[in-house]
């Protein structure tokens, strides 16, 4: 393929996307191919010569989309959105075109400095502590992550290695290893299961902290597993705050958990994956209030502020703590600049050496939304979840879970958890809408989340429609 036919190619492209996600809410959300459903349709090896573009763009309807899960339907309602923008994608492609992989400042200037200012831009958004800013002359700052778990390990393996420090410096006659078999992180027992993982992968002990009604962490409880685990000879080091459950969108109460954190000497890292996004907005502002106490804080911009994936944004208050956790400096990657108070190399700041220039999609859709773009799109998606509450709480044989803040109604058939089951099989089933479960207090619950940037009141209301005929069929069986 020359340039001449990319250009040629690359329009039929766009227009294909944009066609593709125009017409998206016409396909079935969900796909009903079997596992394994692919290999009979595509050759055992690849071909030793030169396929036509024309019969791949075949195959992509033959092929690719009957395996698709539509995450950009309107009728999507499961787990949490997948940020989609045209700015973004058109953003990736240019990307994808300078190629570069930025892991020092020298392997491509802008490549660092735009995500240092973009991530600048989105936390003054946010009302960051001036501590999180890099600025010019900051100690703290941020960075692109590829996902909010990435974001959660690094912050406790930045914290286990702090810890393990303090520690020797004391007590210079403790080893390394008797001091990691005695650190404990913490987490809600509503957390994402990412925290747990990260404790895996850290070789650390974790403990889940039980939670209030409203599925949030407070202080008592977790002051009382403190005192526990310290009479017990543990050291703990380390707590995920989580703002925005995935099963329920509970916020921990981070204003009573963060002095707590201070006296101990522990890292508090906040897990905003979702629901950070809406903090842009000054009415759900006041849910951040006690970010001044974190060491880190980290949210998905590509959730829910309409920049593609992957783009997770963490901050750390300071940036030495990371750095000093994983710098390696072999010759091949040094360069002349790297001393000066301007540079900031992210490879010291991620797991992997490479990384792609993920701020330019921040960059084109900050601009070309602006920040009362970006506010009336959460606002619009809040206000919809609001709309499918209200039908929910209209109908006497639902309930509602959980508090309604943002855009998740968790809500359920009044009933056994197995009736609940069955009808979320049935919902699945039809591939109209596509819904996850969870489980709050022992329930089998729905979650209904909005997700597709195209949705509107019209899709709720016919969401709504399909759920109840459903329900109603349900009832209508023996035993129900």
């Amino acid at each position: 393929m020359d340039a001449a036919e990319f250009r040629r190619r690359g329009r039929e492209m766009v227009d294909y996307v944009a066609n593709y996600l125009e017409t998206v809410e016409q396909r079935p959300v969900s796909s009903d191919v079997e596992p394994g459903y692919l290999r009979s349709l595509i050759p055992t090896e690849a071909p030793l010569e030169p396929e036509s573009y024309d019969d791949i763009m075949q195959d992509v309807e033959r092929v690719i989309m009957p395996g698709v899960t539509h995450w950009h339907s309107p009728y999507f309602f499961a787990y949490f959105p997948a940020a989609s923008s045209y700015p973004a994608m058109l953003a990736d492609m240019l990307c994808a075109a300078i190629g570069c992989i930025g892991f020092s400042w020298a392997a491509s200037p802008v490549c660092t400095e735009l995500e240092t200012v973009m991530l600048d831009w989105l936390g003054k958004m946010l009302k960051l502590p001036e501590h999180f800013i890099a600025g010019t002359d900051g100690h703290g700052g941020g960075v692109i992550q590829g996902t909010a778990s990435e974001a959660t390990l690094m912050a406790m393996l930045a914290a286990r290695c702090k810890a393990v420090r303090r520690i020797q410096a004391l007590n210079p006659e403790k080893s390394e290893a008797e001091i990691l078999s005695k650190l404990v992180a913490y987490t809600s027992e509503q957390a994402h299961c990412s925290v747990e993982r990260a404790s895996l992968i850290a070789g650390v002990m974790i403990k889940k902290v039980p939670t209030d009604n409203s599925y949030a962490v407070r202080a008592p409880m977790f002051k009382e597993m403190l005192e526990e685990d310290k009479a017990a000879g543990l050291i703990p080091f380390y707590l995920c705050a989580t703002l925005g459950t995935t099963p329920s969108c509970a916020f921990d109460r981070i204003s009573e958990l963060g002095p707590i954190c201070n006296e101990e000497n522990m890292w508090m890292h906040i897990d905003a994956a979702y629901a950070g996004s809406a903090f842009i907005c000054p009415e759900f502002r006041p849910l951040l209030n006690g970010i001044e106490y974190a060491d880190s804080f980290n949210f998905n911009p590509h959730k829910w502020l309409l920049v593609n994936f992957d783009c997770s944004a963490m901050w750390v208050k300071k940036r030495e703590d990371i750095i000093g956790a994983f710098k390696v400096e072999p010759l091949y990657l040094k360069h002349e600049n790297q001393e000066s108070g301007l540079v900031t190399d992210y490879r010291h700041w991620q797991i992997p050496l490479g990384r792609r220039f993920r701020s330019l999609k921040m960059w084109f859709v900050f601009r070309l939304y602006g920040l009362h773009g970006l506010q009336a799109h959460i606002r619009k998606q809040v206000a919809l979840a609001k709309e499918f509450e209200s039908l929910v709480r209209a109908d006497k044989r639902f309930e509602i879970c959980a508090e309604v803040i943002m855009g998740l109604v968790c809500f359920r058939l009044k009933g056994s958890n197995e009736l609940n089951q069955l009808l979320l099989k049935k919902i699945n089933k039809s591939r109209e809408i596509h819904l996850v479960p969870c489980q709050l207090s022992g329930r089998f619950v729905l979650r209904f989340a909005i997700c597709a940037r195209t949705t509107e009141s019209c899709h709720i209301q016919q969401a709504w429609r399909h759920i109840t005929q459903l329900t109603f069929e349900l009832l209508q069986e023996p035993n129900h």
